[in-house]
């Protein structure tokens, strides 16, 4: 069996991020596809918040090596405040010393055949070309999203390393790989060159967590004692997913009678941006309407999903090359979609393939007004429309995991063993 050496910083016991399960899930299901992943991630003290439960979805036989880390603002701010250069590319910057070391002995040892990187922690793609360098060995470049955008990262001298870091990954990685057609679409633009090295694996969904998911689920269609229930798992953005739209519209319908107290809940499940939600439910007075709810643990958040009537995707136009993943864990949920996007982008076309067609723009009130009421009399009706389950299928974390394996089936082979000879 082959070896790949993978650098992710997102990877258990790392919790309430998806970045996590992208990482995840391709080392549980390469095994079976002919590669065995050795992890090169960071301590878990790096971390912000952790699961220990995750831990343990880790194959037993992976070899995980966790490089010494530091978050810059939390562990080396003094009075809140460092230096940028501190913090650039990002503030896991440190992450990259250990993490040579750590990878450059498991090359050694290990013998790995190839290497890939995850973003958006950038200093993977550092240690990544770097590894590459060293060792000869071919690199994937795993960007999900686009790094470098108009007037992000807002501070130039990140910027400009931004600009640096994609540019060595379009010119020496073997693959690049994004989430999304519009990203991809957009790097073979901007580094024509790469074109033909640049594809497409889109995020998915873990099956085996939803089965977990289903053991314990208690679900009633009866719709007459309770009120319509939908919600939006995980993070609200101010800027990519600004709700102030939507509740601009919920205002104006139950002003109007369109909405009534107990008859609709619009639950918002890990949004962070709970003072956000809250200013906003105060001003409009959608009290009676509202759920701010904390975080739970995954497998909660999926009985969840497949437990509510509906769900509610948000996603600004400023990302239409961009789908959040948590929207393929929506498809596998097998609720009706409500989704709050720009119709020409990535999130409203990965809906439409799945046979959903709710979809307003985020940023108009109006049109959120006029669809909102007709959605939620179609679910209560039992007439919404439900994934499209061939489109469900293809969307599985283990589906991506074989387009992966491709990739690394494809790859050439190695340049040169300098790291091996102990260069």
């Amino acid at each position: 069996m082959k070896r790949v050496l993978m650098v992710a910083y997102h990877f258990p016991p790392l919790a309430g991020t998806s970045g996590v399960q992208r990482t995840l899930r391709f080392v549980q299901h390469l095994p079976r596809l002919g590669w065995q992943p050795i992890v090169v991630t960071a301590t878990a003290h790096s971390y912000d918040r952790v699961n220990a439960d995750l831990d343990r979805e880790i194959p037993p036989e992976t070899i995980v090596r966790r490089a010494f880390a530091l978050d810059t603002a939390r562990h080396l701010a003094l009075g809140g405040r460092y230096f940028g250069f501190m913090a650039r590319p990002d503030r896991w910057v440190s992450w990259k010393f250990d993490a040579m070391r750590q990878a450059m002995h498991a090359v050694r040892r290990l013998k790995a055949d190839a290497l890939w990187s995850t973003y958006p922690i950038a200093t993977a793609h550092v240690i990544g070309a770097a590894l590459h360098r060293r060792t000869g060995l071919p690199w994937v470049a795993d960007f999900r999203d686009p790094m470098a955008q108009d007037g992000y990262p807002a501070d130039p001298a990140t910027y400009r390393q931004f600009v640096a870091i994609e540019k060595a990954a379009t010119d020496h990685a073997a693959s690049c790989i994004f989430t999304t057609p519009g990203a991809a679409r957009t790097y073979r633009e901007r580094y024509p060159a790469a074109a033909a090295r640049i594809s497409v694996i889109e995020n998915g969904y873990d099956e085996e967590s939803f089965v977990a998911a289903e053991a314990g689920l208690h679900r009633t269609e009866d719709r007459s004692e309770r009120p319509t229930t939908l919600l939006h798992s995980g993070i609200v953005y101010p800027g990519e997913r600004d709700p102030a739209p939507l509740f601009e519209a919920l205002g104006r319908l139950a002003r109007r009678g369109a909405i009534q107290a107990g008859r609709l809940a619009i639950r918002f499940r890990a949004a962070v941006h709970d003072d956000l939600l809250r200013d906003l439910t105060r001003e409009h007075r959608l009290e009676p309407f509202i759920d701010i709810c904390a975080p739970v643990d995954y497998i909660e958040a999926l009985r969840e999903m497949m437990k509510v009537d509906g769900l509610l995707a948000m996603q600004g136009a400023g990302c239409n090359d961009q789908i959040p993943a948590k929207v393929y864990e929506y498809l596998r949920a097998g609720r009706p979609v409500l989704g709050l996007t720009d119709p020409t982008g990535d999130t409203a076309a990965l809906l439409r393939r799945a046979g959903l067609d709710a979809i307003a723009r985020l940023d108009s009130a109006d049109e959120i007004e006029a669809l909102l009421p007709r959605f939620i009399e179609e679910v209560r009706a039992g007439s919404a429309r439900k994934p499209d389950p061939t489109a469900v299928v293809q969307a599985s974390r283990r589906s991506r995991a074989e387009a992966l394996a491709r990739v690394l089936d494809g790859l050439p082979q190695p340049a040169a063993t300098r790291a091996l000879a102990g260069a």
